[in-house]
C-alpha cells in the first residue's frame, strides 16, 4: 500500500518539476507520507546547472517549513486527541519528550532526522509552541536537511556513484553506522520515559 503512494507520488511529482517538488514537500510536512527526498536527490544528480540547484534546495526547504504550518494547524485546531488517534502512542510520547528536553532544539532535530517532520508538527500545534520559534528551527533543520543532499548528489553525484561501487567504502559505511547507531538508538528509546523518571 506505502510502496503504491510512494510510486505514484513520486511519479507524479517528477513530471511536474519544481512545482512537483513544491507540493510533495509541503504535503509531505503536513499529513502525506511520502518524503521530497527522493525527488530531490533524482532531481539534483539530473540537474545541470547551479542555478537549478539552488532553485531545488529553496523549493523543498521553503514549501516544507510552509507545509508544515498545516500541520501545525491541524494540531492546533484538532487538538490532542485527535494528533494521538494519527501517530502511535510511542512515538507520540518520544516526540513530546524531545521537546520537553529539548524545546527549540528539539524541532530542528526533527526537521534534520528521519523523525516524520508532520508528527512533530502536529504536536508542536496541540501543544501550541510558539510559532515564530517553529518556523526559524524548520528553517534552518530542513535547510541542512536539504542542502546536504543537493550539495552531494549535485556536485558530487558521479564520484559518489563510482563510491558505491566499492567494497571499501560499504565496509566504513558498516563501521561507522554500528558506532552511530547503538548510542542514537539508546537516546531515541530512552525518550520514552520522562527526564523525571531518569534515575539519579
Amino acid at each position: 500500500m506505502l510502496e503504491q503512494i510512494t510510486d505514484s507520488v513520486v511519479g507524479w511529482g517528477s513530471g511536474f518539476g519544481l512545482a512537483g517538488l513544491a507540493v510533495v514537500s509541503a504535503t509531505e510536512a503536513a499529513f502525506q507520507p511520502v518524503p521530497p527526498d527522493l525527488l530531490v536527490i533524482p532531481m539534483s544528480l539530473d540537474s545541470n546547472s547551479e542555478f537549478e540547484l539552488v532553485a531545488i534546495f529553496l523549493v523543498a526547504t521553503l514549501f516544507s517549513v510552509i507545509g508544515s504550518l498545516g500541520g501545525y494547524a491541524i494540531g492546533l485546531y484538532a487538538g490532542r486527541p485527535a494528533v494521538e488517534k494519527l501517530a502511535k502512542p510511542s512515538l507520540s510520547r518520544k516526540l513530546d519528550e524531545l521537546i520537553a528536553r529539548y524545546g527549540d532544539a528539539g524541532v530542528f532535530i526533527a526537521a534534520v532526522s528521519p523523525i516524520p517532520y508532520k508528527l512533530l508538527a502536529w504536536m508542536a500545534g496541540a501543544g501550541r509552541m510558539d510559532i515564530r520559534t517553529f518556523i526559524s528551527a524548520g528553517i534552518f533543520g530542513r535547510g541542512i536537511r536539504f542542502g546536504m543532499e543537493v550539495v552531494i548528489v549535485g556536485y558530487w553525484g558521479e564520484e559518489f556513484v563510482q563510491m558505491l561501487q566499492e567494497p571499501l567504502f560499504w565496509i566504513l559505511v558498516g563501521v561507522f553506522s554500528v558506532v552511530i547507531f547503538v548510542p542514537l538508538n539508546h537516546w531515541w528509546n530512552d525518550l520514552d520515559r520522562p527526564v523525571d523518571e531518569h534515575p539519579q
